[in-house]
C-alpha cells in the first residue's frame, strides 16, 4: 500500500520497547501519520534517517551509546532541514538548551506525550518550533557554571573533598575553594550537597 503524499513520515528514537510501542499506537490510529520506522540508539537513529529520510524524527535524549542530542547534531549535518522533535522525562534547562542549539524544534516531556505529541508532530511538520510555555520559564536558562566550575561540581558530587579536587585537577587548594565559593553563588546553593542537588536538577551533573 502506497502512503499518501501528505502522509506525516516519522521515525520513533527511543530505548525502551514499551514507549516506542505507545508512539506506534497513538500515530497508528491517526489517518495522517505513518510511523516508518524506528531505533533503539542514537547510531541506528542516523541510520535509519539516511534510509528514510522520515518528515519528523521523534529522538529520545537519553540512549545507549551515542546520546540523542548528538544524534541530532549528526542528522543535521547531513541533513540540515530534519525535524527533529526532542522527548524526555527530564525537564533540566541545561538539556533543553543542548537539544535546542542543536536544532531540535521541540521539546517534549514523555509523561505528556498522550496529550502533547501528535499536535507538536503537526506543528513541526508545519514547521513551526514548539517548546512547552513552562519549560521556557522555568529552564530554558543557560548555566553560567564554566567548564572548569562544571568539573568541580561533578567532583564535589563524587563526594571529594576541596584537597582531592586540588590533586585531581593540579590545582592549590585555595583554587578550588573560591571555585566553589564561586559555584555556591551562581546556583544560589546553601552548601557543597545543596549545589549538587541544584546541579543534579538543572542538568548540569548527572549522578
Amino acid at each position: 500500500m502506497s502512503i499518501d503524499p501528505k502522509t506525516i513520515r516519522i521515525l520513533a528514537a527511543d530505548d525502551h520497547h514499551l514507549l516506542r510501542y505507545g508512539i506506534a499506537t497513538l500515530v497508528g490510529a491517526e489517518p495522517d501519520m505513518e510511523l516508518v520506522a524506528q531505533a533503539s540508539t542514537g547510531q541506528e537513529a542516523i541510520e535509519q534517517f539516511r534510509i528514510h529520510q522520515p518528515d519528523v524524527t521523534l529522538m529520545d535524549l537519553l540512549m545507549p551509546g551515542l546520546n540523542g542530542i548528538d544524534a541530532t547534531i549528526a542528522i543535521r549535518s547531513e541533513f540540515p532541514d530534519a525535524r527533529i522533535i526532542v522527548l524526555t522525562t527530564y525537564a533540566g534547562d541545561v538539556q533543553v538548551t543542548r537539544a535546542l542549539k542543536a536544532g531540535a524544534r521541540a521539546y517534549v516531556l514523555k509523561g505528556r506525550l498522550a496529550g502533547e505529541l501528535l499536535e507538536t508532530i503537526r506543528a513541526v511538520h508545519a514547521g513551526q518550533r514548539r517548546i512547552p510555555a513552562d519549560v521556557t520559564a522555568d529552564f530554558l536558562g543557560e548555566s553560567d557554571l564554566t567548564e572548569r566550575e562544571i568539573e568541580v561540581l561533578r567532583l564535589i558530587a563524587a563526594g571529594n573533598s576541596n584537597k582531592e579536587i586540588a590533586a585531581q585537577l593540579s590545582l592549590t587548594e585555595e583554587t578550588v575553594k573560591s571555585r566553589v565559593s564561586n559555584i555556591l553563588a551562581k546556583l544560589g546553593a546553601n552548601d557543597r550537597t545543596h549545589a549538587v542537588t541544584i546541579g543534579v536538577k538543572r542538568g548540569i551533573i548527572e549522578l
